[in-house]
């Protein structure tokens, strides 16, 4: 039977490729998402995924759908921990508000998640659980410390679950992508960008499916080996 996997932000952007690189692999996919009814129908009728709508900064929200999930595909043995958002600004101008929306979406949902597949996991003696870092978590960023405070948060957690899943055969690993071909991306100004891409030694901004590739491997049976690792695709911009 295959493998459930559920993915956090799973229809849109990078969440988008790595869903497609997962149901590639023979896994059925769960493609979550937090608002947008309307393209996440689009998303089922054009790829075949199914999608589950829960908001993954709420545990409440996440145990209902999550439950839901279970209850009409089976135990979830791979998750991705994709969802995030940025709500930029310094210090200075930064609003309490924007702070939390940040570490709750991008860092509490690994939390929400986590705990409410692991002990599954644990039963079935397999379990894969990929974090979805960032660059600007491990070198920082101007006007986004809670983006980097809270990606950064993912990669310490990555390690401590990682120690905890260890001897019932999950792995927990994250990914860091650089800058990737997304909606956010594109809504840089071309001068900017081209400042960016400047500093980015492969000449490029990432595609989403870089970093779909890395996840389909870490989901794999055969990445059984490593776990506690933070994986940069970033395409030599920092080497960390």
């Amino acid at each position: 039977m295959a493998r459930v996997a559920l993915v956090t932000g799973g229809t849109r952007g990078i969440g988008l490729a790595i869903s497609l690189a997962l149901k590639e692999q023979g896994r059925t996919v769960i493609a979550n998402y937090a608002n947008n009814d309307e393209a996440a129908a689009a998303f089922k009728a054009e790829h075949g995924i199914d999608v589950a709508k829960f908001n993954v900064a709420s545990f409440e929200d996440c145990e209902k759908g999550i439950a839901k999930v279970v209850e009409e595909h089976g135990k979830i043995e791979i998750l991705v921990n994709n969802a995030g958002i940025t709500r930029d600004g310094t210090l200075v101008k930064m609003r309490r508000d924007m702070w939390d929306a940040v570490i709750d979406t991008n860092l509490g949902s690994c939390y929400n998640t986590s705990k409410l597949t692991f002990e599954g996991m644990r039963d079935a003696k397999f379990g894969r659980i990929v974090n979805i870092g960032s660059l600007n978590g491990q070198a920082g960023q101007y006007g986004q410390v809670n983006y980097a405070a809270a990606k950064s948060g993912i990669h310490g957690f990555t390690k401590a679950l990682a120690l905890e899943g260890a001897r019932f055969g999950i792995t927990v690993n994250a990914l860091a992508p650089g800058y990737v071909d997304t909606e956010m991306v594109r809504a840089v100004p071309a001068e900017v960008l081209k400042k960016i891409v400047a500093k980015i030694p492969v000449g490029r901004i990432g595609h989403a499916e870089d970093i779909a590739r890395g996840v389909a491997f870490l989901t794999s049976e055969d990445a059984g080996f490593i776990t506690g690792s933070t994986i940069s695709i970033n395409g030599g911009m920092f080497m960390y």
